[in-house]
């Protein structure tokens, strides 16, 4: 590859308050050749605001693979190009992801210009444990669909993080709570850094009520933190025969396909099998 050729700048923009940009994307977004926009509408105006003039590129869900060759081909010819979402930071649960890959696998340098993202902010103030979480994003928009999903992650013990609509919202938490059950914690960040931002901690029963009894609560964009699931000490005997089962396969077999069958002899979740796995070699190891 050519010493010559442009940089993909991944660009982070405010999620709501405008005074969240920060310095260095203010100036990315003005030197740049272009900007591929999520939707450029948006982004013409999140522009405007800064005082910043530039010719935008249209980069969506539907149209990315089509627009590959074309900003892929900007960039080969010396031309830097800002990837932005219409909020926070891109990718996450945003089109991008296929350029990205490409402009790497062509040797394209590409370059982080973080900033705001929802889910690190409404992290911050879940009052819920941060040291090991994972992102699910949106879930199926089907209920009975959506619980399969919510079943599958009942025995997770990180804390999980979730982004859910207005108009699902109310239906979301009510099916967390039949499947996790209604005393699991959990924290629902709406309109994080505008006007009508709140957020409310509870369990799951109380946070279904609450956004029940308020329809004003059920408007806006959501984030929401789930408590991960503490079924060690909750199902002792499971645990004990899964980590029998655990031991005389990892003897035998790699770790993942240790896993993958003792989820099928057990009945027990892979993913968190595949972490109580990890912690006996670990504890095999350093004996």
């Amino acid at each position: 590859m050519s010493n010559n050729c442009g940089t993909l700048f991944v660009v982070a923009t405010p999620i709501g308050n405008l005074e969240d940009m920060t310095r260095r994307a203010e100036r990315v977004l003005a030197e740049v050749d272009y900007v591929a926009a999520e939707d450029t509408r948006r982004t013409r105006i999140l522009l405007r605001h800064y005082g910043i003039s530039a010719r935008l590129r249209s980069l969506h869900e539907h149209n990315e693979e089509a627009q590959l060759d074309s900003v892929l081909g900007l960039l080969e010819q010396g031309e830097s190009v800002a990837l932005v979402s219409d909020a926070g930071t891109p990718l996450i649960s945003d089109p991008g992801f296929r350029l990205v890959r490409e402009a790497r696998r062509r040797g394209l340098p590409v370059v982080p210009v973080p900033g705001a993202s929802s889910v690190l902010a409404a992290l911050s103030v879940a009052g819920l444990p941060t040291d090991r979480f994972s992102f699910e994003g949106f879930l199926s928009a089907k209920s009975a669909a959506r619980r399969k999903q919510l079943d599958a992650l009942s025995a997770e013990p990180r804390t999980m993080i979730f982004f859910e609509s207005s108009h699902r919202i109310e239906a979301f938490i009510a099916d967390m709570s039949a499947v996790f059950g209604a005393e699991r914690e959990v924290t629902v960040a709406r309109e994080l850094t505008k006007t009508y931002e709140t957020v409310r901690q509870g369990a799951l029963g109380e946070v279904e009520a609450w956004l029940a009894s308020d329809p004003n609560q059920r408007r806006g964009e959501f984030v929401v933190i789930v408590a991960g699931c503490a079924g060690p000490a909750a199902q002792p005997e499971a645990v004990v025969a899964g980590d029998d089962v655990l031991q005389a396969l990892l003897e035998e077999l790699p770790l993942k396909q240790a896993t993958r069958l003792a989820a099928r002899i057990t009945g027990q979740p892979k993913n968190a099998l595949y972490e109580r796995a990890l912690a006996l070699k670990s504890y095999k190891d350093n004996k």
